[in-house]
C-alpha cells in the first residue's frame, strides 16, 4: 500500500500541476474537491497512510463565496498541511487569521525574500542580495492577501507588494505560501514541493511505473474475473497502454475494437494491427468505418457537431461489436476457450489532466483543467466500465507503457485527438480533404523526425510536444511551369510544452520550414500553399478548431 498526499482542490486551472509535481517525486496523490466533508476526510485518512495534504489555488474570491473554505478536519488529523494561493487563505480563515481582499491584483513573475529560515524554505533560493537575503523567482496569482498571520504563525517569505507572502507554523508543519510553486516559472517549485512531501511529511518515493504494473494487473484481474472485456483502441498513447495492461493481466479475454474511420494518420491503421496482432498477439477486430463515418459528416462543418459525430458513431460501434461478442458467448464461440461475451467496456481515458473538481458536490469548482474528452460509459451500451489508467498523468502512461515493452517511438509520439482528421480540417470533411492532409502531414512528420537540431543532437520531432497539419478549403493561386493553378492551402502547427495549460509556437528552422513547404507542394498535388501558425497558448490553443 502506497504512503499518499491529499490535494484538495479549490477550482484553480493549474491544481492538476501541483499533483505532476508531486507524482514527479515518485510520491502517490490523490485530487479531491474541496467540499469533501470532515467525516470524509477523517475516512481518507483512516488507513494510516495519509501523510500530508495540499490545498491549492482558486479562481476565486475569499469574499466573493464565504463558505469555499477547507475541512476543519483536514488540521486535526496531525500531518503536515501546505496552502497555495487561495489554500494560503483558507488555512489563515480556519485558524484566527485575517485575509483581505488587495488593492491592487498581481499576476505573473515576483521576486520574493525568503525569512525566517523555515524547514520548507532553508538553502532553497535563486539568488542572494548584497546584504545577504535569499531571493526566489516566483509566480504570483491573486487579488486577496493575508494580512494578519494566525496564532503561531511566523514570517517565512515577503515582497514589497505582499508583506505576507509565505507563511509557517513549525510546530504543528503547517505552511503556506501566496506563489504558485507548482508551476514552471517558479523556478524552484520543484524543489519546494518535494521538500514538503518527501522531508517534511516523510512520505516514501515508491510511486514508479515499473513497479505499478504488477499493482495494475492484479487489480484488473480481481475486479474483471473470468469476465470478457472489449476495449476501443484508436491507435493512441492512452488507448494502446491500456490495451497493453489488460493485455499482461487477462490475455485473450480482451477483444480490442480498432475503428478506422478514415481519419487516421498515412498507414496508421496497419502500424496499430502490426503491434497488437503481430507483436503482442492480441485478439483484435479492425473495423473498416470510413465510409460510415465519412457520410454522416458530409455538409456539418460546425467543429462541437464534428466530434459529437465521430464520438457517437464510436458508441454505436462498439455497440455493435459487443453485442456481436454476447452472440458469441450464447453460441459457445469457437477457439481455445469459451467466450462468455463481453461484460466490461476498457477505456485508455486518463482523469488528472481534465476537469478535477467537476464532481464537487457544490458544483462551485468548474474551472476547465485541459481542452482533452471527459470519459465516461455510454449507459446505452450496458456493460461495466473499466479503466485501468484513470488516476495516471500522461507521462506516467508513457512511462508504464515503457515498462510493458511497448516501443518507445510508439509511446513518446506526439498526442493525435480522437476525432483525429476530423477536426484538423476546418469546415466540412470530405475524403479528398482528407488524403491530402494526411499526406502533407506525414511529410510534415517525415521532415522532423529526420532533421538534428545541432546544439541539442535530437531531432525537431522530440524537440516539439506537438506537431500537425491543418487543412484550410480555401483555393490559392500558384504557378505550376507556365500555368496557374488554384489548389488548397495547408497551415502547419508545432508547438513547445511542458504540460499542454501553456504552449510556445516552435521556433523551427527557415530551412526546415522550406523543405516542408517545397516538398508539399511538389508531392501532394492539390496543395500549392503551405503556411506556419506562430499563436501561442494562451491566448491561442493548440488545437485550431
Amino acid at each position: 500500500m502506497h504512503q499518499k498526499i491529499l490535494i484538495l482542490d479549490f477550482g484553480s486551472q493549474v491544481t492538476q500541476l501541483i499533483a505532476r509535481r508531486v507524482r514527479e517525486a515518485h510520491v502517490y496523490c490523490e485530487v479531491h474537491p474541496c467540499d469533501v466533508t470532515d467525516d470524509w476526510v477523517r475516512e481518507f485518512a483512516k488507513d494510516g497512510q495519509l501523510k500530508g495534504v495540499i490545498l491549492s489555488g482558486s479562481h476565486a474570491s475569499l469574499w466573493e463565496d464565504e463558505t469555499l473554505r477547507a475541512p476543519q478536519a483536514v488540521f486535526e488529523l496531525g500531518v503536515p498541511v501546505l496552502g497555495i494561493c487561495f489554500g494560503m487563505y483558507a488555512i489563515a480563515a480556519a485558524l484566527g487569521g485575517k485575509v483581505e481582499g488587495g488593492h491592487k491584483r498581481e499576476f505573473g513573475h515576483a521576486e520574493v525574500r525568503a525569512r525566517g529560515h523555515t524547514k520548507l524554505l532553508e538553502g532553497i533560493q535563486d539568488y542572494t542580495t548584497p546584504e545577504g537575503h535569499g531571493m526566489l523567482h516566483v509566480w504570483m496569482s491573486h487579488g486577496d492577501n493575508v494580512t494578519e498571520m494566525p496564532p503561531g504563525f511566523k514570517l517565512m517569505a515577503s515582497t514589497d507588494s505582499c508583506p505576507i507572502a509565505g507563511m509557517a507554523d513549525e510546530q504543528r508543519h503547517f505552511y503556506a505560501v501566496q506563489f504558485h510553486p507548482e508551476v514552471t516559472h517558479t523556478v524552484r517549485g520543484r524543489a519546494i514541493l518535494e521538500r514538503f512531501v518527501l522531508e517534511i511529511c516523510g512520505t516514501r518515493a515508491d510511486w514508479i511505473m515499473h513497479d505499478h504494473v504488477n499493482e495494475a494487473v492484479e487489480r484488473i484481474r480481481a475486479q474483471v474475473g473470468d469476465d470478457e472485456v472489449i476495449l476501443g483502441l484508436s491507435g493512441g498513447v492512452d488507448s494502446s497502454v491500456a490495451a497493453a495492461l489488460i493485455h499482461r493481466a487477462i490475455g485473450d479475454q480482451l477483444t480490442c475494437v480498432f475503428v478506422d474511420h478514415g481519419l487516421l494518420r498515412l498507414n496508421e491503421g496497419d502500424m496499430v494491427m502490426d503491434m497488437f496482432v503481430g507483436k503482442l498477439h492480441a485478439k483484435v477486430i479492425r473495423v473498416q468505418a470510413s465510409d460510415l463515418f465519412l457520410g454522416r459528416l458530409a455538409g456539418v462543418s460546425d467543429p462541437e457537431q464534428k466530434r459529437k459525430i465521430i464520438g457517437g458513431l464510436f458508441v454505436d460501434v462498439f455497440k455493435a461489436e459487443a453485442a456481436k461478442l454476447k452472440r458469441d458467448g450464447a453460441k459457445g464461440g469457437s477457439g481455445s476457450r469459451a467466450v462468455k461475451g463481453a461484460t466490461w467496456l476498457a477505456q485508455g481515458t486518463i482523469y488528472p489532466d481534465v476537469i478535477e473538481s467537476g464532481g464537487a458536490k457544490s458544483k462551485k469548482a468548474v474551472t476547465i483543467k485541459s481542452h482533452h474528452n471527459v470519459g465516461g460509459l455510454p449507459e446505452q451500451l450496458g456493460l461495466k466500465l473499466l479503466e485501468p489508467l484513470r488516476d495516471l498523468f500522461k507521462d506516467e502512461v508513457r512511462e508504464l507503457g515503457v515498462a510493458l515493452g511497448l516501443p518507445h517511438d510508439m509511446v513518446y509520439r506526439h498526442p493525435f485527438p480522437g476525432p483525429g482528421l476530423g477536426v484538423r480540417i476546418l469546415g466540412e470533411v470530405k475524403k479528398d480533404y482528407a488524403d491530402l492532409l494526411r499526406r502533407a502531414d506525414a511529410i510534415f512528420i517525415e521532415e522532423l523526425r529526420s532533421t538534428i537540431e545541432p546544439n541539442s543532437g535530437k531531432t525537431w520531432y522530440d524537440l516539439t510536444s506537438q506537431a500537425f497539419a491543418v487543412f484550410l478549403p480555401v483555393k490559392s493561386v500558384g504557378v505550376m511551369g507556365d500555368g496557374r493553378t488554384y489548389d488548397y492551402v495547408v497551415a502547419l502547427r508545432a508547438v513547445q510544452t511542458s504540460d499542454f495549460m501553456t504552449a510556445d509556437w516552435a521556433e523551427l528552422p527557415y530551412a526546415l520550414l522550406k523543405k516542408v513547404s517545397s516538398r508539399i507542394i511538389n508531392e501532394v498535388r492539390g496543395i500549392n500553399r503551405v503556411t506556419y501558425d506562430v499563436s501561442s497558448k494562451p491566448p491561442a490553443t493548440i488545437e485550431w478548431e
